[in-house]
């Protein structure tokens, strides 16, 4: 009897999670499939005081209405920045080697306990490889390495940042560093509602890196063997929450398949990312959406079919947890029209029906009641955070509030 109870204490403390069966997520032995949204700045919006607060709640309520009930966030942004277009330093959670501001932790607390009354889940990364947030590049900067190339130091190109960013993955203070900053992250206790974020079933899932990248061919296989390390050591601290690479698929190795594979080989990783990218990618030039939409879209389909046969021979889940496209005419006007945006999330959203592997699509991203202002392009500070960072265009690839033609797409695939 005795060990009758403790089975059934153990299996009561384990529900609410999301698990892997095969190519499948559960909860609680249930199928769970999501449509879900990028929300990169969640934690960041309680920090703007009661404001900020409503903000949040006033958005997570509008995402749960549509359906939209998985979020891809930022777990904090790193390091101290004169940068114009970057997360600016008072928004940084790691702000220097070791320390840390409890601000910016608190709203990460504020935000997992509003997605936990909602029973919402996150997704969320701990840093990133580009530059926005600081990001992987910051640790080289705090270990001698010098400024990251970047153009507003000159004579800027893009192999000059590619062997710059290499160096990261033999850097053993850059590594510790960061390994410091996940294991603060996994042994927090929120301070709002008490709970260990180990058992937090508001985290679906905590993932490496935003977009993984060896970046030079001599540096992959100590690329692989980071993320190896790092997903090990997540997992040697919570037992509880998937883990995942944040890859955005071949293109991010050189479209070396086999990468992309090694990656998701591991044990430690319990599912499968891509991204889609039709502008960042040259799959259409200019602001000729249209005229090259046809080639976009049969582009994704195949991108989807050759990572989804990775998914299948690993008997793993896939999710494409990036995709998006530019207001038409790549307007940042929030007035202008976004048919050919609908389409394509129709056409992604349509993939992941057609393919029960596909366990979850995630929108790239949620810009909620914020407003890009007019006449400007990029974010300055003291601006309202939207789906779009600093450094790209604001209001380029937001989904707003007030995008309904965008939302009855999604709302057609969440009902």
């Amino acid at each position: 009897m005795f060990f009758g109870l403790l089975l059934t204490a153990t299996c009561f403390a384990q529900q609410g999670f999301v698990r892997v069966e095969g190519t499948h997520f559960t909860i609680d032995g249930k199928p769970y499939r999501y449509i879900g949204a990028n929300y990169w700045y969640g934690g960041l919006l309680a920090t703007n005081g009661e404001k900020g607060k409503q903000r949040l709640k006033t958005e997570l309520d509008f995402l749960k209405k549509k359906g939209v009930t998985n979020l891809r966030i930022m777990v904090g942004a790193e390091g101290l920045t004169t940068y114009l277009y970057r997360t600016p330093s008072e928004k940084s959670l790691l702000t220097a080697p070791g320390k840390f501001n409890e601000n910016m932790a608190y709203g990460l607390d504020y935000l997992l306990n509003e997605l936990g009354k909602r029973n919402m889940k996150a997704v969320l990364h701990f840093t990133n490889t580009w530059d926005w947030s600081g990001g992987i590049d910051q640790y080289l900067e705090w270990n001698g390495y010098g400024n990251q190339p970047h153009p507003k130091y000159g004579g800027y190109t893009w192999d000059k940042n590619q062997e710059y960013t290499a160096k990261f993955y033999t850097c053993q203070p850059c590594m510790d560093e960061l390994d410091a900053y996940i294991k603060y992250i996994l042994h927090r206790t929120n301070s709002i509602n008490g709970k260990k974020y180990t058992d937090d079933t508001a985290v679906m899932a905590w993932e490496i890196i935003n977009e993984p990248r060896p970046m030079t061919q001599a540096a992959v296989h100590a690329f692989l063997a980071w993320m190896q390390h790092t997903s090990a050591l997540i997992k040697s601290i919570d037992k509880n929450h998937l883990v995942t690479t944040g890859s955005e698929g071949e293109i991010a190795s050189f479209n070396d398949i086999s990468i992309y594979k090694q990656e998701h080989t591991d044990k430690n990783i319990d599912y499968l990312t891509i991204h889609i990218w039709p502008k960042n990618w040259g799959w259409f030039k200019d602001t000729s959406i249209v005229a090259g939409y046809q080639n976009s879209v049969n582009n994704a389909l195949a991108y989807i079919a050759r990572h989804l046969a990775i998914a299948k021979e690993l008997n793993k889940p896939m999710v494409i947890e990036e995709f998006g496209l530019p207001r038409d005419s790549q307007s940042f006007n929030i007035s202008s029209t976004t048919n050919s945006r609908n389409h394509f999330y129709d056409v992604i959203f349509g993939s992941m029906m057609a393919h029960p592997e596909i366990a979850g699509a995630n929108f790239w991203a949620f810009g909620g009641i914020a407003r890009p202002i007019p006449g400007q392009i990029f974010w300055k500070n003291g601006d309202e955070f939207m789906g779009d960072p600093g450094g790209e265009e604001q209001g380029l690839n937001s989904v707003f509030d007030s995008d309904v033609s965008t939302w009855q797409v999604i709302r057609k695939y969440t009902h």
